[in-house]
């Protein structure tokens, strides 16, 4: 590895064509000067310079050092400017959250990189034990979680309460809701579907809900964008977060049915603690808590 010091030297020297001149230009002396040079091309092994009277030309040798100097140097002024600039309209940011939460906010997401050609941002739908190791594996910038995680190294800011919605058909069942008319119509399943049954149902059918097993399933989706479809269409019912019935297209063709005791859940933004956060990944931050807050309005 060349010694930096020495190598900014020999391009000065170079640069300036006059020891005196590199000397001033390095606020050193003229001897400090020709140590430098005698240093590196101990390190070298060959002479980088050769002189005739009082001036000098580099050597094939000196010439391919030079061309080192030049572009390491290049490179640390770009990385300088990159790192001073801290453009919040630049660069790379990773988010994970649930389906649900990423059908919402990607639409906001596609807006911030229309408006900012140079900004990338990578967006995940993940289960979330996967959103909250990556972020302390470093994989994502910025976490939405569905619980505090009180990690020592993670922050959480807590974002907005979401409510869990049992989403019908529309007109399809008048109110009060009863359990009997659902098991009629059937549910439509996801990955998520059971354990949300099991807490939203046991809370409002304590007397004729078994158990989420028990359940009559008339389908089965694994594509978050997709579980409404059926709904829309009057076959079945199915329960969401209330971001994923907010992100449905045809969301005027589905009704959220009113039940004595509503369920919600907190949605909290995770990071790796003791992390500076860039201009960019603060920025998408307040984009998603600004986001949030329409769920918190619900």
């Amino acid at each position: 590895m060349l010694n930096a010091q020495w190598l900014e030297t020999f391009v000065t020297l170079c640069e300036t064509g006059h020891f005196t001149r590199a000397a001033e230009q390095l606020n050193m002396t003229q001897p400090g000067v020709s140590q430098h040079l005698q240093k590196l091309e101990a390190q070298i092994g060959q002479s980088l310079i050769s002189r005739q009277g009082k001036s000098f030309s580099p050597t094939p040798a000196g010439e391919a050092v030079l061309a080192v100097g030049r572009a390491r140097r290049a490179e640390e002024q770009s990385l300088l400017e990159t790192v001073l600039s801290d453009d919040p309209a630049a660069g790379e940011v990773t988010i994970a959250c649930s389906g649900s939460f990423a059908m919402l906010i990607f639409p906001h997401l596609l807006s911030a990189m229309q408006v900012s050609p140079k900004l990338t941002i990578r967006l995940e739908a993940a289960p979330q034990d996967k959103v909250l190791n990556g972020v302390l594996k470093g994989q994502f910038d910025l976490g939405v979680a569905d619980h505090d995680p009180r990690h020592p190294r993670l922050d959480a800011m807590h974002l907005a309460q979401e409510e869990l919605c049992l989403v019908v058909p529309l007109d399809a069942i008048e109110p009060p809701i009863s359990f009997k008319a659902l098991e009629q119509l059937g549910f439509v399943a996801h990955p998520d579907g059971f354990a949300y049954a099991d807490s939203l149902f046991a809370l409002n059918f304590p007397e004729k809900f078994r158990g989420s097993d028990r359940l009559r399933i008339r389908s089965f989706v694994n594509q978050i964008s997709q579980i409404p479809a059926p709904v829309a269409e009057g076959v079945g019912y199915t329960l969401l977060p209330r971001s994923g019935v907010n992100s449905y297209p045809a969301k005027d063709r589905l009704q959220v049915a009113p039940l004595p005791k509503r369920l919600r859940h907190d949605l909290w933004m995770v990071s790796r603690r003791g992390r500076k956060m860039p201009a960019r990944v603060e920025r998408i931050g307040q984009l998603i808590a600004s986001v949030s807050n329409s769920l918190d309005a619900e």
